[in-house]
């Protein structure tokens, strides 16, 4: 009896809200390339996102040298059942091996497909292609993420270095950047993960508790 009673006190309280987890697939932007791993954009984006009150633990899923080909590749075993979201980051090593934007879109696309068929949240980092690959190609590149994002619903951070660019020049600080000019310092990361930061709450508010 006091088993029973116990039972019916507990179906009256709230239930407790469980870890979310979030998937971060992406190329060495996401893994952390050059830095101590503390200080890479995973580890950093969840300290960011508790500090905020949010219940989540952030899977680093970024491979350096990954291509959007590669995300495919490897996109089913990384989403194992206990994702919640996910981060898709991928198509800067597409654009340094100047690979047709077309290839890349439909790389992508895969991706987000796979992850709508899952019912996933998912928030869409692109990239902004230089000129020198000429103005056809810039335009191609340029457009494929806000299009993939509208086309299947889903959130849209348009540059993953846009808080490295606040003067609207389109040229880094000295120390945001490591000496490559290609991966962002820690400090570069931590201004990432703030601008970044409020979209991926709203990511996993999505996710029902």
């Amino acid at each position: 009896m006091r088993n029973a009673a116990v039972a019916l006190m507990l179906t009256g309280l709230p239930a407790l809200a469980e870890t979310k987890t979030l998937l971060a697939l992406g190329d060495s932007l996401t893994q952390g390339y050059g830095l101590p791993q503390e200080q890479g954009f995973v580890p950093q984006l969840q300290t960011w996102l508790q500090a905020q009150g949010a219940d989540v633990k952030v899977i680093n899923a970024g491979v350096s040298g990954d291509t959007t080909a590669g995300g495919v590749s490897r996109l089913d075993w990384s989403l194992t059942p206990e994702v919640d979201a996910m981060i898709v980051n991928l198509g800067g090593n597409d654009l340094l091996r100047g690979i047709n934007p077309a290839n890349s879109r439909a790389n992508l696309d895969k991706i987000l497909a796979t992850a709508q068929a899952r019912n996933l949240p998912v928030l869409l980092v692109g990239l902004r292609a230089p000129g020198n690959y000429g103005p056809d190609f810039k335009a191609a590149f340029d457009a494929m993420y806000p299009d993939l994002a509208a086309q299947y619903g889903v959130d849209l951070e348009m540059s993953f270095f846009a808080p490295l660019m606040a003067d609207g020049d389109g040229r880094f600080e000295a120390e945001t950047m490591q000496p490559d000019g290609i991966h962002p310092s820690a400090q570069g990361v931590a201004l990432i993960v703030q601008g970044m930061g409020p979209k991926v709450l709203a990511l996993l508010a999505k996710v029902p508790d």
